[in-house]
């Protein structure tokens, strides 16, 4: 299973999202792997801590490759991907120069690219999580050319949901054009506040508008700040936290739905 976590709005929690979700899984004894496709490498130092992808080969080499006519001596994508700290969790991280290179890759029309690598490990993982920019540029349309599902976290403002109808006319767009396979798994809230009215008030009226928003919400949390920190994800750092619990929860509804 293939998952992209995407919005345009940034800070709605992509990254958290991704990384506890994957961490979940592999903590579960699924072997699983995160693609950060994000320029600020976020997902890359939650999951990689001090080494940060120093010295590793990041997406930009896996990219980079792909613009030369000549392609001998072309690197297979598990050169791309390094272990985790965490069992079973494996990272393509990601670097800033991911940006310089967007327009060349887009103007070479090389969106499959990421798509067909995947296509090679699909014996290698059991679940591939993908975090993205937030924007609807090259490597947003990438991962979701080259996903099962997509995941996206909503942060309860009225500005986000408003967002929302662009947003899933995007997907469907992707879906309609590139990848008939994809399908919007579930809107996830997050940075919940349960005791305020306004969250409690768009989720109900997101709801019964007919959105998919899944049943189960992230609470905010100063432990989630702490977890970033920390450099761990919360099934690691404190595995009975409410907000762990809450990932767990989250995970359990996404696999049995």
């Amino acid at each position: 299973m293939r998952r992209v976590i995407f919005n345009q709005k940034g800070g709605v929690g992509k990254s958290t999202i991704t990384c506890n979700l994957a961490a979940i899984e592999a903590a579960q004894g699924k072997r699983t792997l995160v693609i950060d496709l994000d320029a600020q490498a976020n997902a890359t130092r939650y999951l990689l801590g001090k080494h940060n992808g120093h010295n590793l080969p990041t997406l930009v080499d896996f990219f980079d490759q792909m613009l030369s006519l000549v392609n001998f001596g072309a690197k297979d994508i598990d050169h791309f991907i390094h272990e985790t700290p965490f069992e079973g969790l494996f990272i393509m991280p990601s670097h800033r120069e991911l940006e310089t290179l967007q327009d060349k890759l887009m103007s070479r029309y090389k969106v499959y690219k990421l798509r067909d690598a995947l296509n090679k490990l699909s014996d290698h993982f059991d679940a591939v999580y993908i975090d993205t920019p937030p924007a609807m540029n090259f490597y947003t349309r990438s991962a979701l050319i080259a996903s099962d599902r997509c995941l996206i976290p909503f942060d309860c403002d009225d500005f986000s949901r408003q967002a929302l109808y662009t947003l899933l006319e995007n997907v469907q767009e992707i879906r309609e054009d590139h990848n008939d396979k994809l399908s919007v798994e579930g809107i996830i809230v997050n940075q919940f506040q349960a005791r305020a009215r306004l969250p409690q008030k768009l989720v109900k009226e997101m709801k019964e508008e007919g959105l998919p928003v899944l049943n189960t919400c992230i609470s905010a949390s100063v432990k989630i700040r702490e977890s970033h920190e920390d450099m761990s994800p919360m099934i690691h750092m404190a595995p009975y936290h409410k907000v762990t619990q809450e990932f767990l929860a989250l995970h359990k509804e996404l696999n049995n739905s």
